[in-house]
């Protein structure tokens, strides 16, 4: 399937139409999703009908930003009428009577929704597999994972099954599948794009603040993610939609030759493996190429060995409390912990048991952080490195994630340790676009991400399309 920015211009110029597009969709998906499974709650019958419906509508003299488009939507938004079970069993057959504000925008662009793409067990893991639907393998390798928490969603994408997805992301959920599948999806600001409806079940879908999490976009080339951005952002309109109009600023420069890049490939605390940093080096030496200004190193570049671990405290945390735990063994074992453990397992382990006090301390640190980043980004206009420190790696649902290991060019890590890459943009709340920046020598994806200034979401938007006509973008599994 073509980009969604292509796929527009064919409908308007009566090329194709919106039926056509949905029923070579539909017939992909059909023939194709049985190894990926991807597609976890097809709405086909519904999808039919809103294609014949946009294609009436053109046919009326209507325009909208994504009239007649084929796209897919993460399992977890509400979509009134199909389930939403963030692939929990006991929420199997929960549906929601209300679209998720994300959703309800899609169809006011004119989208036809093919369906829901599949997630992890309550959206916790870096891979994407639940009792109720299966596992998503990735479509380069299906010994793999597509990553998780949007997984599906990345995986439906490099296999064609719709020009656009929407995903959310907390622990890298956008980057990691987009890293792992080959594909673009940015994470945006936090707080840009409302997410009401992106909620576990059976809550009720409210208005809230989340604090790390957000919803983005996810597509095939640079350019649609701004398109599908320009539709999904903006403030809830029940709360500070009442009072505040969005208008994102320009991007910095729209040509490759006027920006200032800091390059990032080393993380204190996880080794970067030898294909993603070759990743690394190959957006960097295109950016040199292109004239842009690049550095390897700055003094204004914040504690990374410090953001992994207020991170790691906040996201533990408000995990904590969104899935309750047993809290007299886990503060059993954080009472045994050595007072000189500082791994990121301590660090985890301490979170899980935070009070009020705890996480408020760590906010005010987080503070500074973010007053670190905007001084940096008065010198550089984007931060390019590592989502996670390796490609795709092999599927792994042994039941306790806490015991499991990732390996790094031949030495094991702790799992979750991979996670301070995304933490890098996460913790402060800084918008970041995943791109394709080539393969492994094992013929695997590799991305890095576009870090900008916060809600100069363009300004990373704009560095990817011209990185993707520089290097390349998405290619198709074989």
């Amino acid at each position: 399937m073509k980009p969604a920015g292509e796929l527009a211009a064919a409908l308007r110029a009566g090329g194709v139409s919106s039926v056509e597009l949905t029923e070579e969709a539909i017939d992909r998906i059909e023939r194709e999703d049985k190894v990926v499974n991807a597609i976890c709650v097809p709405d086909f019958d519904r999808a039919r009908a809103a294609a014949r419906a946009a294609d009436q509508a053109r046919a009326r003299g209507e325009d909208r930003p994504l009239l007649g488009i084929p796209v897919t939507v993460k399992e977890s938004y509400d979509v009134a009428g199909l389930p939403t079970t963030w692939g929990m069993p006991q929420h199997r057959d929960f549906l929601p009577a209300e679209d998720a504000v994300q959703v309800s925008r899609l169809k006011a662009a004119g989208a036809v929704v093919l369906g829901k793409t599949n997630v992890p067990r309550g959206l916790q893991d870096i891979q994407t597999f639940n009792e109720i639907y299966g596992t998503t393998s990735n479509p380069w390798d299906h010994e793999r994972t597509a990553g998780g928490s949007s997984g599906g969603s990345a995986a439906a994408l490099a296999c064609g099954f719709g020009a656009l997805s929407i995903g959310s992301d907390l622990a890298g959920s956008l980057r990691t599948p987009a890293h792992f599948c080959g594909i673009y999806a940015h994470k945006p600001t936090l707080g840009l794009a409302a997410p009401r409806g992106m909620v576990a079940p059976p809550g009720p879908a409210l208005p809230v603040d989340l604090d790390l999490a957000v919803v983005g976009p996810m597509a095939r080339t640079a350019r649609d993610l701004t398109l599908l951005l320009d539709v999904m952002a903006g403030p809830d309109p029940l709360t500070l939609g009442k009072a505040h109009q969005l208008t994102l600023p320009p991007a910095r420069h729209e040509r490759l030759s006027d920006f200032r890049v800091l390059v990032v490939d080393e993380h204190p605390c996880i080794p970067t493996g030898a294909a993603v940093r070759a990743g690394v080096h190959r957006v960097a030496a295109a950016l040199a190429d292109g004239g842009a200004r690049v550095e390897q190193h700055s003094r204004l570049l914040p504690d990374l060995a410090e953001a992994a671990t207020l991170y790691m405290q906040l996201l533990i945390s408000g995990a904590v409390a969104r899935f309750p735990v047993d809290d007299e063994q886990l503060r059993a074992r954080v009472a045994g912990l050595s007072a000189d453990d500082r791994s990121l397992d301590a660090v985890r382990l301490r979170a899980m048991v935070f009070s009020h006090h705890d996480w408020l301390a760590a906010n005010n640190r987080r503070e500074l952080h973010r007053h670190g980043w905007r001084q940096l980004f008065a010198e550089f206009d984007a931060v390019v490195c590592p989502i996670t420190p390796t490609p795709a790696f092999p599927h792994d649902h042994s039941p306790n994630p806490m015991e499991r290991r990732i390996d790094i060019d031949g030495a094991e890590y702790p799992y979750f340790d991979q996670l301070v890459w995304a933490g890098v943009a996460t913790m402060p709340g800084l918008p970041a676009t995943a791109i394709p920046a080539g393969r492994s020598p094992e013929g695997l994806p590799v991305g890095v991400q576009l870090i900008g200034p916060m809600f100069e979401d363009r300004t990373p938007l704009r560095l990817a399309e011209l990185l993707e006509q520089e290097i390349g973008g998405f290619q198709a599994p074989r």
